[in-house]
Order: structure tokens, then sequence, then C-alpha cells
């Protein structure tokens, strides 16, 4: 209570900092651009009288917009019901929200746990009557534009598909001519660096060694061929800031590299492997430059990572786990931190293998958590399966199979690639026996009592991307191999779920990659993280339009979530929806491109050429497949939210309500609403993507952007169709009901 106290009294002292000059003009502007909003404040002479009269002008506007008032006040609007809003409604409810909030308070991650209100009626009133309420220029600006679009004078002017295509063409590809030929020259360089230190022995391998009186074209030509194995990248993987630099040529600056050393000493790890680190650029005279950004910053540790780093708390509730009781969705899962549950038909399993490790670490990882807590780590001789590892894979195929709803095994990490041949081997075919017992139990119960059985199979890695050498033909034959059985056991979709970021990542050797995996049988689906430097105009659209060109199917842009951690990666949840609204659609299809898709998960190898084929039928310069959404605490997977909220730094506090159109765990009742407090205003995020030199009256409509329902479902989210009709009970699961 004396904690919650103090917050409280420093939300109360803000009230008396004065507002910067800088602000005062954006206010008056504000005031000036709405005399009536002026007159309420001026004449209002208590905070309450203020909030009353503001809350009468939002009734009185209801009457002439009566859509923005059944929007507002319905307990769960639909898509429908938001597509008959027009852009001044979407102002209103807004406005409604705020008002209809005023005064509460949130506890704030971002401040690691302190107290953040929501009060702009408050923050507005003592800004017109004291000059003081301690609000950046940031929350002004979004006041200002919010009245705008309230009074038609910030429009919504969608960009035409010619418009996105030059915005896509901004963006190069990591198979441009040009782009192929720097990092040719980077490969040379960093092979010639590593050739050096075993020279020197500053490197050393059993493996990896020169013989006797080897020339240095000699010792080059044998390195170009190391260069082809990915041990030889995962032996040789960058551990610490200063050999970072030196294979960057010492092109990082000062200031990053005491950003890096302080990562170091904050117990960050560091690894990075040769063959991803060959993919930035150091000449900033080439046409190559700056081109890299999204893939550097996914590199490149930021200040408020290292600060919160040791700090960082568990974003998901149901990963915190105790024996022998539900996690937060309430789920009953075996011991070991092996498998995640979130959803009646899906779940993900870690195994106890090097597939908890990676090929390199992901700024914006969404188990960073796991690393700050050491079960994820970089020390790969330690992650060998132990003595127990077999046991304990039956006890999880177990799980899987006496469970009446599972019908989904995602296999992750880490990343699941990984693993050896032989390990992935040993689990594959622990999948294919589990499926086949749980079918064959099947044939012992009664209709309607039949457990849903194994359909999907799906492989989370990012090894395709980070470290494409690891697609060797021995892997392929192994996948082929466990196609071809599992069909058997009632097993008729085989994914690799991948995370390619940005275009610059599909490369020469990226490309051999996916296509061998499909060769294989395997569909190949992306899932992108939607950060700053990819949120820029065009990116992701043309990072669709590549993974297409490849026959990968996008399948879930996710916001990134996290709290101050991830701040400088962060793109604020309205330019995930402007880029949904504004971008995205040239890439819808109707219902029959619907059916097409869901039968190209069933011919991988024709990928390529079938998504071609539906795309010039459809005039669509990509397909559009994916769903945008972030990772909620305990409630999954969702975009339905509204913005009820903002705080004096500009910062939106977003209400979120789980995917209605999900099957969830009966828990999902119990939970209520999500409330999530941005870790940057939308002024801060545009200041970022102005510094990397976008032109930002292309984002105008970006702060109108307030609340929207999730997206139906796509085919690729879609399972086949059981030929009998399993129970509807659910095993594995505790409730408050049970």
């Amino acid at each position: 209570m004396p904690e919650m106290n103090n917050n409280i009294s420093a939300i109360r002292r803000l009230d008396q900092v004065a507002i910067s000059s800088k602000a005062a003009k954006i206010l008056q502007t504000l005031l000036e651009e709405n005399p009536r909003i002026h007159q309420l404040l001026v004449s209002s002479t208590t905070l309450e009288e203020a909030s009353t009269n503001i809350q009468h002008f939002v009734l009185e506007l209801f009457k002439t917009q009566p859509e923005a008032e059944n929007a507002a006040t319905s307990a769960m609007p639909d898509i429908a019901q938001y597509q008959r809003l027009s852009w001044s409604d979407y102002a209103l409810v807004r406005l409604y929200d705020y008002v209809t909030h005023v005064g509460k308070v949130f506890e704030d991650q971002n401040l690691r746990g302190g107290l953040t209100e929501t009060n702009p009626v408050k923050v507005l009133w003592l800004a017109v009557k004291f000059g003081t309420g301690g609000a950046l220029v940031d929350f002004f600006i979004d006041m200002l534009m919010l009245f705008r679009q309230l009074n038609g004078t910030l429009e919504l002017n969608p960009p035409s598909q010619e418009t996105l295509i030059r915005w896509m063409d901004q963006h190069p590809s990591g198979t441009d001519p040009h782009i192929v030929d720097c990092r040719s020259k980077n490969k040379a360089r960093i092979l010639r660096l590593i050739i050096q230190k075993l020279n020197r022995g500053e490197l050393t391998s059993r493996r990896y060694v020169f013989d006797p009186g080897m020339s240095d074209d000699e010792k080059y030509s044998l390195a170009t061929t190391w260069w082809n194995d990915s041990n030889f990248h995962l032996k040789f993987a960058i551990r610490n800031p200063t050999l970072l630099n030196e294979m960057l040529a010492n092109s990082l600056s000062d200031e990053t590299m005491g950003l890096l050393n302080e990562a170091l000493d904050a117990g960050i790890p560091f690894f990075v492997n040769p063959y991803y680190l060959s993919l930035l650029n150091i000449d900033d005279t080439s046409a190559c430059h700056k081109s890299d950004r999204a893939i550097r910053d996914y590199i490149i540790y930021s200040k408020q990572l290292i600060r919160e780093f040791g700090h960082i708390v568990a974003w998901e509730k149901e990963d915190k786990v105790q024996p022998g009781k539900p996690n937060a969705a309430g789920w009953l899962l075996p011991e070991g931190n092996n498998i995640h549950r979130r959803y009646p038909g899906v779940a993900i399993m870690i195994p106890d293998t090097a597939g908890r490790a990676c090929a390199g670490l992901c700024v914006s990882c969404q188990r960073m958590y796991d690393f700050q807590s050491g079960r994820l780590n970089f020390n790969l001789e330690t992650l060998l399966p132990k003595e127990n590892w077999p046991v304990k894979l039956n006890r999880l195929m177990d799980y899987f199979e006496n469970d009446s709803q599972l019908r989904d095994i995602l296999i992750t990490g880490g990343d699941a690639l990984m693993s050896s041949d032989k390990s992935l081997g040993i689990i594959l075919d622990a999948v294919y026996q589990m499926a086949l017992r749980k079918r064959a139990a099947n044939k012992q119960r009664e209709p309607n009592a039949q457990y849903v059985e194994i359909q999907r199979v799906r492989l989370g890695t990012r090894l395709p991307v980070y470290l494409p050498q690891r697609i060797t033909p021995a892997l392929i034959a192994l996948l082929t191999e466990f196609k071809t059985k599992a069909a058997s056991a009632g097993i008729r979709q085989f994914v690799i779920q991948t995370h390619v970021e940005t275009a610059m990542e599909v490369t020469p050797e990226v490309v051999k990659a996916v296509h061998m995996l499909q060769s294989a049988g395997w569909v190949v689906t992306n899932q992108h993280v939607f950060t700053t430097a990819t949120s820029r105009r065009g990116h992701l659209a043309k990072l669709r339009k590549v993974l297409n060109d490849l026959g990968i199917l996008p399948y879930y842009t996710f916001c990134v979530k996290g709290y101050q951690e991830n701040s400088a990666n962060f793109a604020t949840n309205a330019r995930a929806l402007q880029e949904l609204k504004e971008e995205k659609r040239f890439g819808r299809f109707n219902s029959e491109t619907e059916g097409n898709i869901l039968q190209l998960m069933q011919d991988a190898a024709s990928l390529p050429q079938q998504v071609e084929a539906i795309r010039k039928q459809n005039r669509h310069p990509f397909l559009a497949t994916d769903r945008t959404v972030i990772n909620l605490p305990g409630v999954g997977k969702s975009f339905t939210f509204r913005t009820i909220g903002i705080t004096r730094h500009g910062r939106r506090i977003l209400e979120f309500d789980y995917d209605h159109s999900r099957k969830h765990s009966p828990v999902i009742h119990q939970m209520g609403k999500v409330t999530i407090i941005e870790s940057k205003s939308i002024h801060s995020y545009l200041k970022q993507l102005e510094a990397m030199g976008e032109n930002t009256t292309e984002y105008d409509s970006l702060y109108g952007y307030s609340m929207h329902v999730t997206e139906g479902s796509t085919a690729l989210f879609k399972y086949p169709d059981l030929p009998f009709t399993p129970t509807s009970l659910m095993t594995n699961l505790e409730t408050k009901d049970r």
C-alpha cells in the first residue's frame, strides 16, 4: 500500500509541472481549431466540471453520429459494425473511451510495474487554465490529430496500388544483383579474417584446420568449402562485441561499441553466425548503403534492452507453470518446461536438445525472458540430449496421445532445426508412433467419443534464413521419409514455420534452401515481426511479394510485444493497423482463391508456380494470407482492441479482447480483457521513421487508427476435415467450473 500511495503521489506531482513552450503552441492550435472545446475548458472552474462538459459534448455528437454511438456502447462490436463507421466516427468512439476512462490508473510494466494514469481531460484543463499538467508534446500532437479527425480535417486517403508499388520498389531484395555483389565481398572479408585468426591461434578448431605448408590461396579455397557447412558457422559464431566489430571491419561507432560492451556486462548473450553477419553492409559509399537497416536492428542491442535485461518479466502468463497446477489458460502440462499450451488444438513442444538454442539472437525475441533466466542459451555443447531424454520424450508424446483435442504439434525452441538430424529424427519418429497410437485408440472408442487425431506437424525454425547451410540433402531425406510414413498415421499437413524479417534476408542461399524444403513436401510459411524498420511504407508488402515468389505463404504478422526492452524496435499498433488497412488490402482474395490456397497445403513442391498463377489471375502484387495479431498474456493471439486512454507522454493505452473467431479454453471467459500500455508514442515512432529517411507525411492517417476486430482466419489456419465427429470433451483441463 505505501508503494501504491507513493506512485499516486508521483502522478499528482506531475499535475504541477509546467508544459513546454512547444507543447503550449500545439495546444494553442488545438484550441483555435476547436473553439467549442476551448470554451468548455475555460469556463470550467473545476476538473469535475470540465469532465462533465466534455462528456456532454460527446453525447451531443452521438445524436448526429449514431453508428459511432452503437459501436462505442456495444459490448462486443463485430467487423461489420466497424466497417459501417466513418473516419470521424472512429475519432468519436476514441473520445468516448477517453472520457469513459477518465482518471483510471493502470500498472505500467514500462515503468517496471509503476502506475500510469489516463486523464486527457485533466491534462488539457490544467494546461489551459494553469499551463501545467506535465504532458509532453507527444500528448498534445495526438490530441490535436484526434480532433482534426473528428472535424474532418485529418482525412483518410488510402494509397493507390501504384503508390504501394512505388513504396515497395524502394526496398531491395537479397537476390538483387548489386546486393549479392555486396554480400560476396562481405563473405570474402569475413573468411579472410577467420583464416588470419586461425593462423595466429586466436581461433582454434579440431575440425577446421589447414594442412602444413598450404598457401594463402589454398587456405582460402578450403575455407570457402567450410562456408557451406552449417557447423562452421556455429563453431565460429561471434560471441563478443570486439570480434563483432572486427568482422564488420571496425565500422561500428564508439557509441554502439559502448552499448554492446554494456550488454556484455549485463549478461546478454552474443551469438551471430558469420553467414548472417555477411548480410550487413559496411561501405557507406556503395549502392547497398542503409539497405540493411531491418537486419542491423535485429543484431545490434538497444540501450533500452540493455537497461531492462535482468528486469524483464514473462510476457505470457501461461508460460508460468507450477508442477501439478494448471497454467493461466487452464491446461495441465507435464513437468519440465517442454510443452507450452494456450489453445485446445495445438501445443508447442521444446525438446531437450540443441533445439533449445538458435543460430543467432534476435533483439526482439519473444523468449528474451527465457534467455535472461538461462533456460534458453547458446552453450551448444551442454545441449546434447541427456540419457533421460528418450524417457521424457515418450512422456511428452503420451500427453499428445491422451489429449482429446490436440491435433497440431509445433516443435520449436529455440529453433527446431538446431537439433541434429539424429535428434530430429528421433523426435519425428516419436511423433509418428504417437499419432499411430492415437489413431488406433480411437477404434476402441464409441462414436462421438473419439479423440481428435494428429493432423499437422510444424517445425518452428529461423535457420532457412539465419543459416540456410543447415538445409542439406540428408535433412531433406529425413523430412521426406517422415512425410511419407506419417500419412499412414493421418497426418496431412507438414509445415516449416520460418521467420523472414525482410526481403533483404532472402538471398540465393535462402532460395535454394526453401526449394529443397518444398521438394520434401513441406509447405513453408512465414511469421513476421513488425518492427520499426520493417514497418516502413511498402517494406512488408515487398516482403510478402518476395516470399510469394518463392512459394512461401505469409502466416502471421506479429506486433512487437514486451515492454521497455523492446521499445526501440516497437512499431505502434496503430501503424500495424494502418498497414493492414492501407497496404495489406491489395493482397486480399475471394472465397474461390481461399479454396485454392487450402489445396496448396497438400502440394508443396508446386507452390511457387501455383501462387504465381493465383496472383496473376487476381492481379495481386502479393497474397495477404497472414493474420496481423499481437500475442497477448493469457488470451492468445488477437488484434481486437480499442484505444481507451493516453498517458501524458502520449503513449496510448489499448484494451484487447480475445479473438472470438478462434476456439479457446473455457478459461477465456474468466480472464477479462487485457490492457496494454504502449512503450512509445506515435510522435516518437514517427521521429524514428524520419531518422531512417522516411517521408512522414505519407503516414498522416496513422493517428486515426485506434480500434479493430481481428481478421478472420485464412485457409492456412484451417485443418482438414476429420472423417468422424470428435468428442467435445476437453482433457488435461482444470477450470473453476471443473
